[in-house]
């Protein structure tokens, strides 16, 4: 063996270097264990609130001293092997930029209708997950409102003189405005970084999605997913506005009020009541002039006036009132100032929002609810509305929040939390100037369009510091302070993914995860040296070196191991020994040829070598299709998957041949590598099985089953498609004990989400459901997710008589009632059409792929044919056998993780082609004088030891990962599992049989010369 001194120092600096980097895995887990006895509950449980906040109070202390180094616990976690949320336990959420408002600011706030129209209906298309681009959408949309007007005739004006003049073209604003966009979204991630940095969460992960308007964040261990979510999603657009006193408007109320109480208001009532049953506005009755898109008080949370305002009392409505006052002073519940009961918002909304209202106020006047409600002396929920002060127009404060330098929690003169601010010199002289000139009078701080407080000015503040109070926690405080401090968005963004998994399921995905690797390594390593003897000792040495390298190598790459990625180790563990099945056959067919020992085992590392490059880079290949194309858990399973096959090759190529060359130093006798047992040293060896003569018997058998796979995919409308595909709501909920059977809970579940595709399925364990909905998915309302959530919650606890609990675990004493959602996760509508969209093309890339390179090492269009047909075959036979099994009942979600069992099917079958392949091409250059036939058949044969002993390995760990993967891997275990099938019975009954059908003997003469190509 030539280079042994290399390969030698290669492992051992690979070896090392893995060592080192798992060793920190291992140290941090000290930690962790640490923190959870300083957790754990009277009850044995574990406080996952403490446990993570004793984390984060060591995250930057040093927790490790070797030989005087220090360590501390973020640095740990830096360098360890980083695990997947699902493995762990937080949230994943993507963020898409709205561009609307941008275009709106751009534009100066035109009220062009070609604009207007274009951009409503620009957003309108992509709710509904429509593809495309915004600006193009947009671009499109304005031109086919008027397609003689120019878009610089709407955004050339005195805002943007240095950026478009009335001179550009359309392609010139469109350049702009992409660059314009472009920085938004550059500043926007740049601002959430901050933001997620002083959150006070260890290793928070945030990316910039290219090519889209997407930003992704991950935050392991949260235990408040709605507080992240407004922490995401706040603009944080602070303002200080001046506030008109209620006698400078006075006679504009008078004069709105004469004029309502001389409209038919029994008939405004019922119009009202038709235009707003869902609680939408009227395009007549659009607040866009008066209010922000946010004053909509029905969709607030928990501390605004939420559920009282979406449901008028119908008892108010009938209230008596003096003939001559209309609801906007009736319903009044001060004199000294626009105060409402909140459930009386919305009523006095919809009056404001009539145009002959608007038409009686100011045009220098906005109205503004304040942001918080207060309490009465009689209990009453009462809301603010300001009179704000706006003569340079309704989008421009006197002052801005770009002049705060520092923000930070305090506590105002009654000690309640507040948020106190300091501004720079600019901010300064202006805060200045505006408190000398409205002394007396009150100042708004408003953010996000809400008023937070409107203090009385008493004397000029020279310094620049203001306060933010209101009726805030100390927690709520903080993240105002930290939003502040970051800076406001220049653009909105809107959650159209979030994934929430619990600790609870992490741990169990864990273990799930860990008893699959156990399980499926020990059975191949059991089977090996049953089979191969002291070569199955050696390629589990190789085996064991394969999975630390893998490990160690996704820990030096920062890469995040999640059950995907498990998966993908779990496969790679039944594909590894392919390579030593391959070699150690190669050498059994040279001894019993006669040839030594030395001699057989560096020919039959030659002979190996092509079948082994061969088969696998179109694995590899179709892997890395993956993982450019694919999303999410696919990119993880992808990267464990060539850094798999990577690690195979080095072991099964380098590392056995080490041990054989230092094995066989003294001894060539066979007994120094003994390669097979009695009962093995002939296995299939010898066997004649006709396979070629059998092709016509397999093609009407398999395409019996793909015909009836299509007539029972047509009979029940499709396939069973998940939320990646649809979108949609899906939650994994726990029960204490074993509750109603999913198809009761569905029947009674589905009228409370409105039949929006309800579905409820076991998931593991009779104690836990996986339900789905599509249920408000395509709603662009920040408070869906959390409608639906309490629908939810509401109607499970109705259904089944248990209580809800927030708690992620719970105690084995006394809680036989409860249920608690363990995990949830959102795809929205856009998302879903880039995933299917994106499944799609790494499927086809991935055959195209597979196609030319076959094409470039055969030289043959025949084999790359033969190939493509067998993956074909694979595909629609697989999919014919999952409708069938959803015809009688037995529904596969199909999925993100179906995919990569799909394409990994595609890897695996093409893996067993190239090396039957391999084998004919090799027999057709040494025998090219018999019958082709004989050739073919004769090849099938002598690979099918190799066929079947690496299939059963694959199937053992597949195996394994269907029993003990849990529910999560269920659809792609089972799909493996057919494949392996599928794709050995292709191998050698379709792709071969193939080539002899689509060849004639010319082509195969000429494919006896083509050149060889060895590594």
């Amino acid at each position: 063996m030539k280079n042994k001194a290399g390969v030698i120092g290669l492992t051992v600096v690979i070896s090392f270097l893995c060592a080192y980097y798992l060793s920190f895995s291992f140290l941090s887990k000290r930690v962790e264990d640490r923190a959870e006895i300083f957790s754990q509950r009277v009850d044995g449980s574990i406080d996952h609130r403490v446990r993570q906040a004793y984390l984060d109070s060591v995250w930057n202390e040093p927790v490790l001293d070797i030989l005087g180094i220090s360590f501390t616990y973020k640095e740990l976690k830096e360098t360890e092997l980083n695990l997947g949320l699902d493995l762990r336990g937080g949230m994943h959420v993507s963020l898409e930029i709205s561009p609307g408002p941008l275009l709106q600011e751009l534009s100066g706030y035109s009220q062009d209708s070609s604009f207007r129209v274009a951009l409503a209906q620009t957003q309108q298309r992509l709710g509904r997950g429509e593809k495309g681009y915004f600006l193009d959408i947009f671009e499109e949309a304005f031109h086919a409102h008027d397609p003689d007007k120019s878009l610089a005739s709407v955004f050339a004006h005195i805002g943007n003189r240095n950026k478009i003049n009335p001179s550009f073209s359309d392609v010139e604003v469109m350049e702009v405005l992409e660059r314009e966009l472009e920085q938004a979204i550059d500043r926007s991630f740049h601002i959430l970084r901050a933001r997620l940095d002083q959150f006070g969460t260890s290793q928070p992960n945030i990316q910039r999605l290219q090519g889209t308007q997407r930003i992704q964040v991950e935050l392991p261990g949260v235990d408040n997913p709605e507080r992240v979510r407004k922490l995401l999603q706040g603009v944080a657009k602070l303002e200080f506005w001046e506030v008109k006193a209620l006698a400078d408007i006075e006679p504009h109320l008078r004069s709105i009020n004469d004029l309502l109480v001389r409209q038919d208001t029994s008939h405004l009532a019922s119009l009202s009541e038709k235009k707003d049953e869902k609680g939408q506005l009227d395009k007549d009755e659009d607040l866009s002039d008066l209010f922000s898109e946010e004053d909509s008080l029905a969709t607030q949370d928990k501390d605004s006036p939420t559920d009282s305002i979406a449901q008028e009392d119908e008892k108010d409505k009938e209230d008596v009132k003096p003939k001559n006052v209309s609801d906007l002073l009736a319903l009044l519940k001060s004199n000294q100032a626009l105060v409402y009961e909140v459930k009386d918002t919305l009523r006095i909304n919809r009056l404001l929002g009539k145009k002959e209202v608007k038409a009686l106020l100011p045009p220098d006047i906005r109205l503004l609810w304040a942001a918080l409600p207060t309490q009465s002396s009689s209990d009453l929920s009462l809301l603010e509305l300001y009179p704000i002060h706006a003569p340079r127009g309704l989008h421009k404060p006197p002052l801005g929040g770009e002049v705060i330098r520092d923000a930070r929690q305090a506590l105002d003169e009654f000690a309640r939390p507040s948020v106190s601010m300091q501004m720079n010199s600019k901010g300064a002289r202006a805060w200045r100037n505006l408190t000398r000139d409205n002394i007396g009078k009150q100042i708004a701080v408003v953010l996000d369009d809400r008023v937070y407080s409107a203090p009385v000015v008493q004397s000029e503040i020279p310094n620049g510091s203001s306060q933010i109070s209101g009726n805030f926690s100390i927690e709520e405080a903080k993240d105002l302070a930290n939003i502040l401090k970051s800076g406001a968005l220049p653009v909105p963004v809107r959650i159209v993914e979030d994934v929430v998994i619990g600790p609870t399921l992490g741990k169990k995905a864990q273990r799930q995860g860990i008893i699959s690797i156990l399980c499926g390594l020990g059975m191949v390593v059991l089977f090996m040296i049953l089979y191969y003897a002291k070569g199955g000792l050696i390629a589990n040495v190789a085996l064991a070196f394969n999975v630390f390298f893998i490990l160690g190598i996704l820990t030096q790459l920062n890469s995040s191991l999640t059950l995907a990625g498990i998966a993908g180790i779990v496969l790679t563990i039944g594909m590894s020994v392919d390579a030593n099945v391959l070699i150690f056959e190669r050498i059994r067919e040279e001894m019993r040829q006669g040839v030594g020992l030395r001699k057989a085992i560096d020919l039959g590392y030659s002979k190996a070598y092509s079948s082994i490059i061969d088969g696998n880079a179109t694995t590899f290949l179709t892997a890395l299709v993956l993982y450019l194309l694919g999303q999410g858990p696919l990119k993880s399973f992808s990267i464990t998957l060539m850094i798999g096959i990577l690690c195979s090759l080095f072991s099964a190529i380098f590392i056995t041949r080490l041990i054989l060359f230092w094995l066989t130093k003294k001894s060539t006798t066979e007994e120094a590598v003994r390669l097979h047992y009695g009962w093995s040293k002939n296995f299939l060896i010898g066997k004649t099985f006709s396979f070629v003569d059998r092709r016509k018997k397999a093609y009407l058998f398999s395409a019996t089953i793909i015909l009836l796979g299509l007539v029972a995919f047509l009979h029940k409308g499709g396939l069973n498609l998940g939320v990646d595909f649809l979108g949609g709501r899906s939650y994994v909920v726990s029960f204490s004990t074993p509750i109603l059977s999913p198809s009761e809970i569905k029947t009674e579940l589905s009228p409370l989400l409105e039949q929006k595709g309800v579905e409820v399925k076991t998931y593991g364990d009779p104690k836990t459901l996986k339900i789905t909905t599509s249920y408000l998915i395509a709603s662009a309302d920040e408070h869906a997710d959390k409608e639906v959530r309490d629908r939810l919650i509401k109607g499970l606890g109705e259904i089944t008589g248990f209580s809800y609990t927030p708690r992620d675990s719970i105690s084995s004493s006394g809680d036989e009632d409860h249920f608690w959602i363990a995990s949830s996760s959102k795809v929205g509508p856009t998302i879903a059409r880039d995933i299917k969209e994106s499944s799609l093309r790494s499927l086809i890339l991935s055959l195209v792929v597979v196609f030319l390179y076959i094409l470039f090492r055969f030289r043959q269009w025949q084999f790359g044919l033969g190939a493509i047909i067998a993956l074909f075959h694979d595909v629609f036979f697989a999919l014919g056998i999952i409708s069938l099994l959803h015809f009688f009942g037995i529904a596969l979600e199909i999925d993100q993780i179906f995919v990569a069992a799909m394409l990994t099917l595609v890897g695996y079958s093409i893996n067993d082609t190239v090396i039957i392949f391999d084998r004919i091409r090799e027999s057709l250059q040494l025998r090219s004088y018999e019958n082709k036939s004989t050739i073919f058949n004769t090849a099938l044969n002598k690979t099918l030891s190799r066929t079947m002993i690496t299939s059963a390995t694959t199937l053992f760990v597949v195996v394994i990962l269907l029993l003990f993967g849990g529910a999560a891997l269920s659809s792609f275990s089972f799909t493996l599992l057919v494949g392996v099938l599928i794709g050995t019975y292709s191998s050698v009954f379709i792709a071969a049989p193939s080539i002899l059908d689509f060849s004639n003997k010319k082509d195969l003469a000429r494919g006896k010369k083509a050149k060889r190509i060895d590594v």
